[in-house]
């Protein structure tokens, strides 16, 4: 491809940089805002598609290939030249109405290409583009036209080449749900991969790669691709066809984040920036907050979600929950296992659950309002067992009657391996099913928090009663798991690979490390830990795992009930994937800052500058921070409780034993 530096700015920024005989351009470029970061889009001789980026005039993105393969068509990536473009730009900053930050700022530059084949039945598709400066989204688009009306994707032909055969975190699809560990590997060596992927550069950047709103297509996952590539590879439909669509439509965007270093990547907001904007006008019933739950005590097996002698959702039970999260400053109960259906093999027999009707140990009426008599909300599990067909028939009576008892919020479920028993969870079908019930629930003014679903693509700034999702190895596999529980080094990388997605229901919070089930699995890791991931892993909806009992009398729950889950801004302040992160976050609604590191198997000191808090204020650390003799494995609950006064430019030094952690309240005296 052409220099395109050797061109002036305002060629790149507005039209071609390339014209054939024919008058119309072979390249056309976008530049982000400050100019670093460009994007190239190619039609060769033969009408073949690609593009190319470079970040400071250097190679990122080597000659990709773009298009598609339509079944009984011609593949729709070659023949093609570019028939005009339309440029654009946006600077603005949106307000979130929860999240990680408040304001949000969009700004990029952006073009339309539109393109035509030469010859045979003149097919149409634009590519739309937007660059920002820290990285870029594009997305396929089919305008309305005879000649492509209704049609089948085959195959995706999207390549990212990029210039060297990078270190990549990755998921391995291999896994359902996305409960896969993250692994580091060469480019070179990666299988099928779920999205997002980081890639630590052997040019010193950062990238990251995923989708942004994934809506009526199928997820796209990675494949290796020549020598230091991937391509998409898109969730299939059970008859092997990847999508079935009609024009107009657009696929998601396609995302890649570049950043020199990882503060970079977990800043970016570009995802969510290529969502549109809330549907949902009044937003006042959308609320974050901390939730407890029946829950824990079932995945060690101390009591059963079906009926019987050790059933765990009793009316008694539940409404000791509600009394402790009225005392403690926990917005919200779940409770799993209230409804009738969990008897025998209710994967198999998921048309068995009921929605509506509870065990008979558990007054529905009585509980819901007991619970809103205490202000405490209920978080009402359904576990469909995949079977959207089922749910989707018993839904508005559902939704209905948890209304009725003003009572906002939904966990569901969806165990099973494919989809109403024949697609897949990450499918066209399932991401159309999903979005099925989020606009339901909108309907009822219910927040939703999802399990078992397709991995989040920013869809929460349309839908923000799409609160949080779980897809995620998370801490219910420390109860269960045949190794024995999470590995210590997984949760510092979840914040720069599975985190990168969304909200994350990871369900941390454990003090009781007692598992008299399974004695050989455990929460690995510190109680200190537990509390520091409140601030690193994040969700609008944060659980406290554990059962009541075991926060009782004990300081470091104290740091539970003062943690908000809704953000004015975030800061990574210090990271290696798979090592350590020390993460910083502002409370929306006070002056007050919290801190969160964590570390891996090994023991660290990290050094905290405090040079995020505000000029001029003094602030009250309450440090929470591992004990002299605290370890992961020997002595986990160990963990010194202690208060210093500090201002702007001071420092700390966190000492972090074996998969150790530090949480900080920086609690605003003025």
């Amino acid at each position: 491809m052409k220099n395109i530096f050797n061109l002036p700015l305002s060629t790149l920024l507005v039209t071609a940089c390339v014209l054939c005989a024919c008058g119309h351009p072979t390249e056309v470029s976008v530049l982000s805002p400050d100019h670093s970061l460009a994007f190239t889009v190619h039609a060769d001789g033969n009408g073949a598609l690609s593009y190319q980026v470079t970040k400071d005039k250097e190679p990122v993105i080597d000659a990709s290939r773009l298009g598609f393969v339509l079944k009984d068509q011609d593949t729709l990536a070659s023949h093609l030249e570019i028939i005009g473009t339309r440029s654009y730009s946006k600077d603005e900053t949106w307000e979130t109405v929860w999240g990680e930050e408040k304001f949000i700022r969009d700004h990029h530059n952006g073009m339309v290409i539109s393109l035509q084949e030469k010859g045979g039945s003149r097919r149409k598709m634009d590519l739309e583009v937007r660059v920002f400066d820290d990285g870029f989204g594009f997305r396929y688009c089919f305008p309305e036209q005879p000649a492509l009306e209704k049609f089948a994707v085959a195959d995706e032909l999207t390549e990212f080449n990029f210039s060297g055969d990078h270190d990549i975190w990755w998921m391995s699809r291999s896994t359902p749900y996305y409960e896969a560990y993250g692994q580091k590997t060469k480019m070179s060596q990666l299988d099928t991969a779920y999205t997002p992927v980081t890639l630590e550069g052997q040019d010193g950047r950062f990238y990251s790669i995923h989708e942004a709103a994934l809506t009526n297509w199928a997820k796209m996952n990675l494949v290796p691709s020549g020598e230091h590539g991937m391509k998409a590879e898109l969730t299939p439909w059970s008859d092997g066809m990847k999508v079935y669509a009609e024009a107009p439509c657009s696929s998601s965007w396609r995302t890649v984040t570049v950043s020199p270093d990882l503060a970079g990547i977990a800043a970016s907001r570009i995802m969510l920036n290529l969502n549109e904007p809330s549907k949902i006008k009044n937003t006042s019933w959308i609320k974050p907050g901390k939730y407890i739950g029946i829950w824990w005590i079932l995945h060690k097996f101390q009591y059963t979600w079906h009926d019987g002698p050790r059933h765990g959702a009793t009316t008694k039970r539940t409404k000791e929950y509600i009394d402790f999260a009225a005392a403690n400053n926990i917005q919200a109960v779940l409770v799993e296992g209230w409804n009738k259906g969990w008897a025998g093999d209710w994967m198999r027999n998921s048309e068995g659950f009921s929605f509506t009707e509870a065990y008979p140990d558990y007054d529905f009426d009585e509980v819901m309002k007991y619970a809103q008599s205490k202000g405490v909300q209920m978080i009402i599990h359904n576990e469909t067992g995949a079977n959207t067909n089922h749910y989707l028939k018993h839904i508005d009576e559902a939704y209905g009657l948890y209304q009725k008892y003003g009572m906002h919020y939904v966990k569901t479920g969806n165990v099973n391996m494919l989809m109403d028993g024949k697609e897949e969870h990450d499918g066209q079908y399932a991401v159309n099913r999903f979005r099925e019930i989020v606009e339901k629930a909108a309907h009822y003014q219910i927040c939703l928090d999802e399990h078992e679903p397709v991995i989040p693509t920013g869809v929460n700034r349309t839908w923000p009663n799409l609160m949080t999702h779980e897809a995620i190895r998370g801490q219910e596999h420390d109860a269960w798991e045949t190794d024995g529980g999470n590995k210590p080094e997984h949760q510092t990388v979840v914040p720069f690979l599975r985190g990168l997605a969304g909200p994350t229901d990871y369900t941390f919070g454990t003090f009781d490390y007692s598992n008299p089930a399974n004695p050989q699995c455990r929460v690995r890791t510190t109680l200190a830990k537990q509390l520091a991931q409140y601030v690193v892993i994040y969700s609008p909806l944060q659980m406290a795992s554990d059962d009541p009992s075991a926060y009782r009398n004990v300081k470091a729950f104290d740091f539970i009930r003062d943690v908000p889950t809704d953000w004015y801004c975030t800061k990574v302040l210090d990271a290696v994937i798979g090592d350590y992160v020390m993460t910083v976050r502002k409370d929306r609604n006070s002056e007050d800052w919290y801190l969160g590191a964590i570390t891996d198997e090994n023991k660290r000191t990290l050094n905290a500058s405090l040079d995020f808090l505000d000029a001029g204020k003094t602030y009250l650390a309450q440090i929470y921070a591992d004990g002299p003799v605290a370890s992961n494995e020997s002595n986990p609950t160990s963990y010194s409780y202690s208060e210093l006064k500090v201002s702007k430019g001071a420092r700390l030094q966190l000492k972090l034993a074996t998969s150790g952690g530090c949480a900080i309240r920086f609690k605003c005296l003025e």
